[in-house]
């Protein structure tokens, strides 16, 4: 099981510390024992690696095959995880084709997936610290850079296209429901108006204009003024909720039976979705009033944290970025004998 070091000097050459990592370990430690050395993780968003480093340290027969979109974060968390060799496997896809990733992979690891399935998931939801830190993705808006927020940078819309073509209403729609902004439809006025000048390219265009727009009252509490809208953005970049409400699914029908999925939200509709999907995977499928259960028809999964966990007060002492975190966990308990196995799926 994993010990409690200090997880800030684990990390301290890479600049990013891994968000209740022992508690994410114990959580899919007693799935990897039972798989001994078949045991596979699938860390789909993979980040700097430092989920991966700890579990491929922790467990000596595991093999992770590790997820990102970002070809940059995967040249990086490679560079790391090169000590272990071949019992790290970096694959560039979307966490939610995950399956694709699988079935498109050569090599025994994949083929080991494919046939026993999968012993763990991971899912860090949101944009990782390294992508934060690094000025010129245009995440933070503490720093000025381009507008762009693509977590695969060769591909899709920026945030700058969303401030420059969508419409009021878009734009408005996004930032209420995405951000939970109380000014959200002043503040897409106040865009329309700006675009019209000159169409934005740069963060501190948009932060100047959200100082302006956002009354002084409000900006004196609940953090940056900005922090919102760039949520906002950053979600509808990287269409971040469609692809969570599309990997459950697809993660739980890899799942062996005694696999686990872990998922980490940091925004409360991101565990929204999580919490809704997990409570339709454990519920029975017996029809109601029946006086005993009919065969098949008891829960496929099971809920392994009865409600969301969140990172202790020390934790949050030591790494801030763990406040808002909220995890929760399910347990493959059988196959699920009403459709084709994943594997069957797959192959």
């Amino acid at each position: 099981m994993p010990n409690s070091d200090n997880a800030l000097n684990l990390q301290k050459n890479h600049g990013h510390v891994p968000v209740m990592r022992d508690r994410v370990t114990q959580l899919l430690a007693p799935a990897v024992t039972k798989a001994g050395d078949q045991a596979i993780i699938i860390d789909a968003t993979l980040g700097a690696g430092g989920h991966t480093e700890y579990f491929l340290k922790t467990f000596p027969q595991v093999r992770v095959i590790g997820v990102d979109r970002d070809p940059n974060a995967l040249r990086d968390a490679s560079a790391r995880l090169a000590p272990f060799g071949d019992r790290f496997t970096a694959v560039q896809q979307r966490f939610d084709a995950v399956d694709k990733a699988i079935a498109a992979g050569t090599g025994e690891v994949f083929e080991t997936a494919l046939k026993v399935g999968i012993s763990g998931a991971l899912f860090d939801l949101g944009v990782s610290s390294m992508q934060l830190d690094q000025a010129e993705r245009g995440f933070a808006y503490s720093i000025d850079a381009p507008l762009d927020m693509r977590m695969d940078p060769s591909q899709g819309i920026t945030a700058a296209d969303i401030l420059n073509t969508y419409s009021h209403g878009d734009i408005a729609r996004i930032l209420k429901t995405y951000g939970d902004e109380r000014f959200a439809g002043k503040i897409a006025a106040a865009v329309i108006r700006e675009r019209e000048k000159a169409p934005f390219e740069n963060s501190a265009r948009l932060v100047e204009l959200l100082y302006r727009e956002i009354p002084a009252a409000t900006r004196r509490t609940g953090g940056h003024p900005a922090k919102r809208t760039f949520q906002a953005l950053r979600v509808e970049v990287n269409q971040e909720l469609d692809s969570i409400t599309q990997a459950i699914p697809t993660i739980t029908k890899l799942l062996a039976v005694g696999g686990r999925a872990v998922f980490m939200a940091y925004q409360s509709h991101e565990d929204r979705i999580v919490k809704r999907a997990f409570a339709e995977l454990t519920a029975s499928k017996n029809p109601p009033g029946l006086p005993v259960d009919l065969p098949g028809m008891d829960p496929v999964f099971a809920l392994i944290t009865r409600k969301a966990e969140k990172a202790s007060p020390q934790e949050i002492a030591e790494n801030p970025r763990s406040a808002p975190v909220r995890v929760r966990a399910i347990e493959r308990l059988r196959p699920d004998n009403s459709s084709a196995t994943s594997q069957e799926g797959l192959a």
